[in-house]
């Protein structure tokens, strides 16, 4: 474990490498009780840094909130940097979709995103990372994935699907802008699959949203892109799952496809550094409108996280290319 001096360093690394922080930036650290220890290294870092820093922490009673609490968003006022530090709960994507909204709307503030955050992330870990190099990997995924049309995705746990890429370009969450935030730890590249042309079966392994591991493997049928079928040896699961995907009209639609990129991240049952590990990949279903192309406006976004992937990719020049094998890039 670190001490608080090294953890305030790998949080200063990711800050400025991700968030561009500078001195003149005015921060808004947003928290709860669970994660408040995280966030206040964020806090201490963006003051070490010379930033006119503020704390709010999301209150516990009503929780989980489907709605942004009184007051919150008059917090974002005069504001030009906001990470979000708190835990993660299904329940609380609503809000989490409108907060990142009201942020967004502002056209002025950066942000790091970083539901379910713990401090073993700034220990050696995501957070810690060569950001240079991992931008690089990212742009050489990203000019390989430039004009697919279609993606053939299996893994040995079952995955077995076909998804549509035309017109969808990829893009990667290396470092915020005013339009687009970005996680905390960051290390993917995605894009917004076609809504319309996801046929095939999704078996998730690993993380499912803030579900964390399953107790057992989730099977997803997709047919048109939408999620027909839900099957889980855990009756109970299967049941979560089949609610999520009823909650609005485009909740059980594709919204994402993502690949891991980043070298530190490493699989601990928390979706939010699983995703950015090395030979995962995940697709979500519900809301992708931040998306290049995205056309979901559901309340919610799930993602579902399989291991070693093997990816076939068709172009439209009628070439086809195997992008990756058995979780590794080819």
């Amino acid at each position: 474990m670190m001490n608080r001096e090294e953890r305030v360093r790998a949080a200063h690394s990711a800050l400025t490498n991700v968030l561009d922080l500078k001195r003149h930036d005015r921060v808004l650290v947003v928290t709860d009780t669970i994660t408040r220890g995280v966030a206040e290294v964020f806090a201490a870092t963006a003051e070490a840094e010379g930033c006119d820093t503020d704390t709010y922490l999301i209150p516990e009673q009503g929780r989980p909130h489907a709605a942004l609490p009184a007051g919150m968003i008059d917090r974002l006022t005069g504001r030009t940097v906001v990470i979000n530090a708190f835990s993660a709960m299904n329940a609380e994507v609503p809000f989490r979709i409108a907060w990142i909204r009201a942020i967004e709307a502002t056209q002025r503030i950066r942000l790091g995103h970083a539901p379910g955050i713990t401090e073993a992330m700034l220990d050696d870990g995501p957070l810690a990372v060569d950001y240079g190099a991992m931008r690089t990997r990212a742009d050489r995924l990203i000019d390989n994935l430039r004009d697919a049309v279609s993606v053939h995705i299996t893994a040995p746990g079952g995955t077995d699907l076909v998804l549509g890429l035309r017109g969808r370009p990829f893009q990667s969450d290396l470092r915020a802008t005013v339009a687009v935030g970005v996680n905390l730890p960051c290390g993917e590249t995605y894009c917004a699959p076609v809504e319309t042309e996801g046929e095939g079966v999704l078996v998730a392994d690993g993380p499912i949203g803030a579900i964390g591991k399953p107790a057992a493997p989730v099977t997803l049928t997709l047919s048109g892109g939408r999620v027909t079928r839900v099957a889980c040896a855990d009756a109970a699961l299967r049941a979560e799952i089949e609610a999520l995907c009823a909650t609005d009209a485009d909740a059980s639609v594709v919204g994402e496809l993502g690949i891991g990129l980043n070298p530190g991240a490493r699989l601990v049952g928390c979706m939010l550094e699983d995703e950015k590990a090395l030979r995962t990949a995940h697709i979500a279903f519900g809301n992708n409108e931040d998306m290049p192309g995205g056309c979901n406006r559901s309340s919610i976004h799930i993602d579902y996280l399989f291991h070693t992937p093997s990816m076939d990719v068709a172009y439209a020049d009628g070439s086809h290319r195997q992008l990756m094998r058995d979780g590794q890039f080819v």
